[in-house]
């Protein structure tokens, strides 16, 4: 049994139609799926006793069909499920409104003449710490020691005989243990969160005039660590 599926013909703007053609072949294929039932009916009502239909091929059209339905209805749980997980990272990131937090980053803001960032090192080392400013220009260079674990750096915006303005600011370590090995020490930023980007998904959380998604969030609460 062959089946023609009937042309859907819109009359809405090229530019509704772009923004609708999901939905539209999502209907079209539900119509479709009904038509098949409503000819199937049909033609078992009305078939030749002499030349009934193939079973076979009723078999096959009966198993394709019911394939279409339940991709279906897949579809219609898996938007369900995205709106409902969309809904919860939106809940989520609210809550770390006004919040301090810890994030995997190197960059952080310098305001009022105050920058912190936590170096964690597996092992005691000796550090060299390099500041450069958002032109890539070298700010600050100093050595520091390391203990093993969390350590906080807090940076008061001198450097290089100047005393640089409020901005943004990225650090990177160079560290070896007292056997003269590269350790490998990784850098983290402590902040407040001053608000939420709702219309990206995932939200994104503004720290320090950075954007931020929630899986780069680490901990949250003040920063703690040995200080340096």
């Amino acid at each position: 049994m062959a089946i023609t599926a009937t042309p859907v013909t819109s009359t809405a703007s090229t530019s509704s139609s772009s923004s609708s053609s999901s939905a539209t072949s999502a209907a079209g294929i539900a119509n479709n799926f009904d038509e098949f039932l409503t000819l199937l009916t049909t033609q078992l009502q009305n078939q030749n006793p002499l030349d009934p239909l193939d079973t076979n091929q009723f078999t096959q059209q009966l198993v394709m069909f019911a394939q279409v339905e339940q991709q279906l209805n897949t579809n219609d749980s898996l938007t369900t499920l995205v709106s409902l997980q969309q809904s919860a990272q939106s809940t989520q990131a609210l809550s770390f409104v006004g919040q301090d937090v810890t994030l995997s980053g190197s960059t952080t803001a310098l305001s009022n003449g105050d920058a912190s960032w936590t170096l964690t090192s597996p092992s005691t080392a000796n550090a060299t710490i390099t500041i450069t400013n958002s032109s890539g220009a070298t700010v600050y260079s100093g050595s520091a020691q390391l203990s093993e674990g969390a350590n906080t750096f807090n940076w008061n915006g001198q450097g290089n005989g100047t005393t640089w303005p409020d901005g943004n600011y990225t650090m990177s370590v160079a560290a070896k243990d007292t056997s003269g090995n590269t350790v490998s020490v990784s850098t983290q930023i402590v902040g407040v969160v001053s608000s939420v980007d709702l219309t990206k998904s995932p939200p994104l959380l503004n720290v320090g005039g950075q954007t931020y998604t929630i899986s780069q969030v680490q901990s949250v609460g003040a920063g703690t660590g040995t200080s340096l």
